[in-house]
């Protein structure tokens, strides 16, 4: 089926397909295409990587926005929302307005009401639903890219009920759900009332097998010799093979210590094939790495760069990994080591995968597990790249010819797992029971009960009257934790039922006899119930801190705040490694008084250890918000810069929440909330609070102001010139932040750097307070803009 033969597209899409050198439509395109996309149609497409899914998505989108509609994009992933929305933003050049949203929970993005194609993950959807954002019910196509992840416990039930309540916003509603090849794909079909495309055509070639005794193993009974050289290890003989035809390779491992490892390793397997021009690019890329942060992290990824490897994991800062992907997709990195998070991310392909690890640690397993065969073959189909590789090859590794023959028959010709539902899960159902209640989707048991069964869950469940009892477990704990409460009814003589006492347990027999009445219940969100809600909170989380608060006798201190944020299940605390059972044991005694809330008994061992996870995360809040150095933080905490930076920014949404629900509650401590907030935000002590609300002002240029004695806003407003340039030693950011501050004239013009004594300064810096670090005093010329640390803007 040629682009030239569609119908239904906006003027001009046909024309920029054909520009974008697509004449002719993959098989799977082109099945979609007779399924109906273009009519407004639903489908799931179970296609392999990299075989035209965005494809279908747009052709689905386009065709709806043609009709007059307005379509979304669901993704699992921010990084991934930005890399789709760069891709449509080309579709503005024939009328088709876009926009992206990911973020801040709580607003409706009613901008986005104006815009034909939209952009956002699967949470902030859900999150759009609950504060009533009116545009939803416009939409006419959504699509549902990566929809096999519904099997994630943690994202799963957000993508699911999500899409339920879309679908019942919108009754002819197009739904196109893009998926990796599972076991199930007509169940998914069937639920979504969809068409179903489902193959395993791919427009270049997929070799997949197994690398053993010097040669890989492919599954058509093929063999290529890849001999393991001197000391060579598996991985780096099959890197350096694939070098040797201009090749890239991606390496899978279990663990960041292993993806860091086995960077270094394979930096010696690059490193000499690269050319004096990758030199060059490649050390101008491990500048800007180091300048992300100073964190030896930093500094090991940049010293990888500058040999053509790189590891890939979680624990990085965002830039770093958005870095590392663009190089390696311009094919100037030749080899990433990565975790398996790599392979549900972003657009990172490479002529050869190697599955090094398939197995990895699983507490519920007690120790090393393999991986399923969806989350294997998701990294195998990161293998190979239309326009650029003849061919993919994916391949695992085995120590001998048994382990060889279970490869093959566990992974190379084994079926992907189904899908199944994780909505039942406790902690997903309360979040989405509440959130459907708040939102209005149901007012009463039934219609709650009538809206779960449009679930997935719903459709699979084979278990009589267990969507029942657990929806009723819910209920009885948002009602005693005062998030819903019920109205009305009788009690067959006319009568309206009695109160319910404040928390009291309400079973399941007892809402089903009250059901029964001659009135039906109404369930009802509280006005905190609400709060909740809208600030998308696990209600456990919610419960925690108010219960938190309300013990609280003395004004609580950061401490005591960050501890309790961090025992709530929306913030994923550090775990004690060896040892430091003790240390923060020792911890707990010295300031216990700080803590909020019911302390477990040292006896009640996983709870205790529990309570000291969260203290450790505590002080690791506390120590940044106290101005130690990140690199010391890192090393001492032994976590990643991203680890810091996902838990600053957990704490500051979770603190954020608390603020709210103080208000709520009447709480007497809102002000120790939003200073607790502020500080962790900025990583600030107090006295630099009103410095860096200052935009441009982060945490080291604030205390290089406040060592130079200027204090407040209003002290860079009357300050002299020679004084706030000696600080900050950059006429452009003196100029830029004096302008922030509100300063008439902040023009630097002729301006002299002085320190507060009056001398003069030729490098700038001021000195810094008592046991803080002081920041970027080395003498570096007064144009120096850089600043490499989290919480610098």
């Amino acid at each position: 089926m040629n682009v030239e033969d569609l119908s239904g597209l906006p003027p001009g899409a046909r024309e920029h397909f054909r520009e974008e050198g697509i004449e002719e439509l993959y098989p799977p395109q082109a099945a979609a295409v007779e399924a109906g996309i273009l009519e407004g149609d639903s489908l799931v497409a179970a296609v392999p990587t990299a075989s035209g899914k965005t494809m279908i998505a747009a052709l689905s989108m386009l065709s709806a926005i043609e009709r007059g509609g307005k379509a979304l994009y669901i993704v699992p992933l921010r990084a991934l929302a930005s890399e789709k929305k760069v891709e449509f933003d080309a579709f503005e050049r024939f009328g088709v307005t876009t926009g992206v949203t990911t973020g801040n929970y709580e607003s409706t993005s009613e901008w986005l009401a104006t815009k034909d194609l939209i952009v956002a993950t699967s949470e902030k959807v859900d999150s759009l639903v609950r504060n009533g954002a009116e545009w939803l019910s416009e939409l006419t196509c959504v699509v549902s890219d990566e929809v096999h992840l519904i099997d994630d416990r943690n994202r799963g039930p957000t993508l699911e009920v999500t899409l339920a309540k879309l679908r019942q916003l919108n009754p002819s509603l197009q739904v196109v759900a893009l998926s990796a090849t599972v076991g199930n794909a007509d169940e998914i079909a069937g639920w979504l009332d969809a068409e179903l495309v489902d193959s395993d055509w791919r427009p270049i070639d997929l070799q997949t097998g197994v690398h053993y005794g010097n040669a890989l193993h492919f599954d058509d009974g093929t063999n290529r010799e890849v001999p393991v050289e001197g000391s060579e290890k598996q991985e780096e003989a099959l890197v350096r093979d694939i070098l040797e035809e201009s090749g890239s390779s991606l390496v899978f491992v279990n663990s960041r210590r292993n993806a860091e490892a086995a960077a270094r390793r394979l930096a010696r397997t690059s490193g000499p094939q690269l050319t004096p021009d990758e030199r060059g690019r490649l050390a101008d890329l491990a500048t800007e790495i180091r300048d992300v942060s100073d964190t030896e992290t930093s500094d090991d990824l940049a010293t990888c760069v500058e040999q053509g490897s790189a590891f890939h994991h979680a624990g990085l800062a965002s830039e770093h990994r958005t870095l590392v992907e663009d190089a390696f997709r311009d094919r100037l990195l030749k080899v990433i080591s990565a975790t398996p998070t790599l392979a549900a991310g972003v657009n990172t392909p490479a002529r050869r995968v190697v599955v090094r690890d398939w197995r990895r640690f699983d507490a519920t397993a007690g120790g090393m597990a393999p991986l399923n065969v969806l989350e294997v073959h998701q990294m195998m189909g990161r293998a190979g790249r239309p326009g650029l590789d003849p061919y993919g090859e994916a391949v695992l590794l085995a120590k001998n010819h048994d382990e060889m023959d279970d490869l093959f028959e566990r992974y190379i010709w084994a079926d992907p797992e189904d899908v199944r539902s994780k909505l039942a899960a406790e902690p997903a159902l309360r979040t989405h029971v509440l959130a459907t209640v708040a939102s209005g989707f149901a007012t009463t048991r039934e219609g709650l009960l009538s809206f779960l069964s449009d679930t997935l869950y719903a459709s699979q469940s084979g278990e009589a009257g267990r969507l029942e009892n657990v929806t009723d477990d819910v209920l009885g704990y948002l009602e005693r934790n005062d998030f819903i409460e019920r109205e009305g009814g009788g009690n067959g003589n006319g009568s309206e039922t009695e109160p319910v006492d404040e928390g009291a347990f309400v079973s399941a027999a007892d809402l089903a006899e009250s059901d029964s009445s001659d009135e039906e219940i109404t369930l009802r969100a509280t006005s905190l119930g609400h709060t909740v809600s809208r600030l998308y909170l696990d209600p456990m989380s919610a419960a925690e801190i108010v219960h938190g608060l309300e013990s609280a006798d003395e004004r609580p201190t950061p401490l005591g705040l960050y501890q309790l944020i961090a025992r709530t299940p929306d913030m994923y605390e550090l775990y004690l490694r060896s040892g430091e059972d003790e240390k923060f044991g020792e911890l707990f005694y010295e300031r216990e008084a700080e803590l909020l809330g019911d302390a477990p008994s040292e006896y009640e061992d996983a709870r205790f250890e529990d309570w000291l996870a969260a203290l450790k995360t505590g002080k690791l809040l506390e120590d940044w918000a106290e101005e130690d150095d990140e690199d010391r933080l890192t090393d001492r905490y032994k976590i990643g810069p991203g680890d810091l930076r996902g838990k600053v920014d957990t704490a500051e949404w979770l603190l954020g929440a608390a603020e709210s629900l103080a208000g709520e509650i009447g709480s007497e401590w809102t002000v120790a909330v939003r200073e607790a907030r502020a500080r962790v935000e900025h990583g600030v002590r107090e006295d630099l609070l009103e410095l860096v609300g200052i935009r441009g002002v982060g945490r080291k240029r604030a205390r290089q102001l406040y060592a130079a004695g200027l204090e407040t806003p209003a002290d860079l407003r009357a300050a002299d010139k020679g004084i706030v340039l000696g600080a900050l030693r950059g006429e452009k950011t003196a100029e830029t932040i004096l302008e922030n501050a509100g300063r008439e004239d902040p023009s630097m013009g002729g301006v002299e750097p002085r320190a507060p004594d009056g001398s003069s300064r030729s490098g700038g810096g001021g000195g810094a307070s008592e046991g803080v670090e002081s920041a970027g005093d080395d003498g570096s010329d007064d144009d120096d803009e850089t600043q490499a640390s989290l919480g610098d803007f």
